[in-house]
């Protein structure tokens, strides 16, 4: 089984910078780390490759830096990475994004199944996996809590609202787990430092057949307007007494906000 794993390497800190002319993050100077859900997605990958034999290959689009999210996801047992990589790139929303990592993995070639984390902590959407499936034109199963692979096929238990889901799929397939699909493995010392020497190829527009139109900002159709702070309009109050005066004013106040009739 030949598994492709796309990860994102997100801001290590709560003081995100935005750019004020671009409305980009700022990722100069900022620790990063890889996005906790993707690490849960490389796990699988190697989980699966390790079972059913292949190779667990991963991918990741940014800025230089995130050649050492690469390391690591290679620290932990994948067999190859490959970095995405080019101003051409730089903006890219949800939309963009999904297209480069899927002009990436068919430049990749022959895989069973692309394993992505649910979403990224720093954006949010749970967007770009579902993308990257659809711009492949293969199935897929968001949510996915536990997997099996057959043959040609794949099963997937996803988590819902209130209930579980089973989904069988034809693969090539792709899913987004959840963090209780397994235990990111820790690292042995001689693999981090085999991960230290391993090549990482950087592919850009060219390598992957990428059409500049359709990539960074030009190649996004939404885009951020403005980036603001919340503002406080209201001090807490604090309620004292007992009980019973407490709930009274409780009530009387929920009511003066047409919270509660």
């Amino acid at each position: 089984m030949n598994v492709v794993v796309c990860i994102k390497q997100v801001p290590d800190t709560t003081e995100v910078r935005i750019d004020p002319v671009t409305n980009t993050l700022i990722r100069d100077g900022v620790p990063s780390i890889i996005n906790p859900f993707d690490e849960n997605a490389i796990e699988e990958g190697i989980r699966l490759v390790e079972k059913h034999g292949g190779k667990c290959t991963v991918i990741t689009m940014g800025p230089p830096q995130a050649e050492e999210a690469l390391r690591r996801a290679l620290s932990m047992g994948a067999d190859e990475a490959i970095l995405i990589s080019s101003r051409a790139f730089a903006g890219s929303d949800t939309w963009a994004t999904s297209y480069i990592l899927a002009q990436a993995i068919r430049r990749i070639g022959e895989y069973d199944l692309v394993i992505c984390g649910k979403q990224a902590f720093d954006g949010d959407t749970a967007q770009v996996g579902p993308g990257v499936a659809e711009q492949l034109g293969i199935p897929q199963a968001t949510y996915v809590i536990e997997v099996e692979a057959e043959g040609k096929k794949l099963r997937a238990k996803r988590v819902l609202e209130n209930r579980y889901e089973v989904l069988e799929m034809r693969v090539p397939a792709l899913i987004t787990v959840v963090k209780q699909i397994n235990e990111p493995r820790h690292p042995r010392l001689k693999n981090v430092m085999a991960a230290k020497k391993k090549e990482i190829p950087v592919w850009g527009p060219d390598e992957i057949a990428a059409e500049p139109s359709l990539c960074g900002l030009e190649g996004s159709p939404t885009n951020v307007v403005r980036t603001f702070l919340p503002e406080r309009h209201h001090e807490g109050e604090r309620l004292e007494g007992d009980t019973p005066t407490v709930v009274t004013r409780l009530v009387e106040k929920l009511q003066k906000m047409e919270l509660i009739r």
